[in-house]
């Protein structure tokens, strides 16, 4: 009699609970996340050159007086399958996110059916059925589930777009590598041809003076030997050019032909580096890379993701509606009727064996990969632009010494060849003299090619410049 009494209050009691519970949960929100470390450094330590003096890396390519190579620069960042690749995921990433931002929204179907059927019997009674409807569904973003889904949606969109900026800067940075290798090894085969050209002629006078006992066989031999080299110096370094001008092809998709007639504007000419300064502040800098950028939009989308998997451990409120209109015949008879409903649906997970904390650790694990990648590709980014300082630095104190080394053995070397003549010096010295100013002479194109590679570096260490506006804006 007792439980008779007491039945009566269990649904209720039951409905209580339900409510208690939902409204309790609705007032929980996911654990705070940790913020990311901030910059490992507030200054450069290497020297900055030119006093730290702003500049626009915008403008980078165009300081370097040298007008085929932005031409060049602009080829490939506009026809490389790179760049169509990067394009491509961020048309995708747009279109997910357009998605999700439509999930907030209610959703509406309509439907519409129409049949004939009848019988095989003794008479013959045709069935027409006909039908319209529409079924409306909208989900309450009760714990923010939708909320996040669109943060995430977006901080994907916003990643992809840096990675089209990344790709673009990239691009830029290995072509023009490619470039000053080729302009570099330019001087350097012509300097390679005018060495082999001297030792030609001075193989046919050593044969002549030994020829008529005025030097040894042995030095005629060496003289020849070193000719030969000379020669194997040039062939080498011509194939090295080739490979250069292929890899051009590759990253400009030009055909060679045409490549080729924009390279011969400026044959053997490295662009002459005008050096510029940036912030002082690296946080101005970084700022200018798309890497870091897409880092921190990565790490965005992370802890929303994190959002969306606590919600998804809670109960989900979706109210739904329905109309629909029907008509039926029968034997020359006709009725029709209307239909429709409407009301909410609570959806809630009670067992699933520990799928959602599983989701959830498994999303602040995924937040916890990307924090440590974002802070590590700061601490990379100070790395990178640190190195190129230094290299700019120590290329310019090399300079003064480098070309003056250089001047004195070319006339070390002239003047050792001058006393062979005379017979004041034999033809060891003279090979001696020549190999020690052929490599100062390398040394100072090799220091050009040093300072340009710098740069190279400090345009991609400093983010390149890369214009934040995305391609096709309009559309997203």
């Amino acid at each position: 009699m007792h439980a008779h009494m007491e039945s009566p209050s269990l649904p209720r009691r039951i409905v209580l609970a339900l409510v208690a519970g939902l409204l309790g949960a609705c007032a929980m929100t996911p654990a705070p996340l940790p913020e990311p470390a901030p910059p490992p450094a507030s200054r450069w330590q290497a020297t900055l050159p030119h006093q730290g003096s702003p500049g626009e890396l915008a403008l980078w390519w165009a300081r370097l007086n040298d007008p085929v190579l932005p031409l060049l620069i602009a080829q490939a960042q506009t026809a490389h399958p790179a760049i169509a690749q990067t394009l491509a995921r961020l048309r995708q990433a747009r279109a997910a996110q357009r998605s999700t931002r439509a999930e907030a929204g209610p959703r509406l179907d309509g439907s519409a059916q129409l049949g004939r059927a009848s019988n095989s019997g003794t008479s013959f009674i045709a069935l027409t059925q006909a039908s319209v409807g529409a079924d409306a569904t909208w989900e309450v973003d009760l714990f923010g589930a939708v909320r996040q889904r669109q943060t995430a949606a977006r901080a994907r969109a916003d990643q992809a777009e840096y990675g089209w900026h990344d790709a673009r800067v990239s691009l830029a940075a290995d072509l023009a590598g490619v470039y000053v290798e080729l302009r570099h090894g330019e001087q350097l085969l012509r300097l390679l041809e005018q060495e082999s050209q001297s030792l030609g002629t001075l193989e046919d006078l050593t044969r002549r003076r030994a020829e008529v006992g005025f030097e040894s066989p042995a030095n005629a031999r060496l003289a020849a030997a070193s000719a030969a080299q000379a020669r194997e110096r040039v062939t080498a370094q011509r194939a090295l050019n080739d490979l250069s001008i292929k890899t051009l092809v590759l990253l400009t998709t030009l055909p060679e032909t045409d490549l080729s007639q924009r390279l011969a504007e400026r044959h053997a000419e490295l662009p002459g580096a005008t050096p510029f300064g940036l912030p002082v502040l690296p946080a101005a800098v970084l700022a200018q890379r798309p890497d870091i950028a897409a880092a921190e939009s990565e790490l965005q989308a992370s802890a929303a993701e994190v959002g969306v998997a606590e919600a998804a451990r809670w109960p989900r409120l979706t109210i739904n509606g329905s109309l629909g209109l029907g008509l039926v015949r029968l034997g020359g008879d006709t009725s029709d009727a209307m239909t429709w409903g409407f009301g909410p649906t609570l959806t809630l997970p009670l067992l699933d064996g520990g799928r959602g904390v599983a989701q959830v650790d498994a999303a602040r694990a995924r937040y916890d990969e990307a924090r440590a990648g974002y802070e590590l590709r700061l601490r990379t980014a100070v790395r990178e632009v640190e190195q190129a300082l230094v290299r700019i630095t120590a290329r310019q104190a090399r300079e003064a010494d480098s070309r003056l080394a250089a001047e004195g053995l070319r006339a070390f070397h002239a003047t050792t060849l001058e006393r062979m003549r005379l017979g004041a010096a034999n033809l060891i010295e003279v090979e001696e003299a020549r190999r020690q100013a052929l490599s100062a002479e390398a040394a100072v194109l090799g220091l050009q090619r040093e300072e340009l590679d710098a740069w190279i570096a400090l345009y991609r260490a400093a983010g390149g410049g890369w214009n934040a506006s995305p391609p096709n804006s309009a559309s997203r």
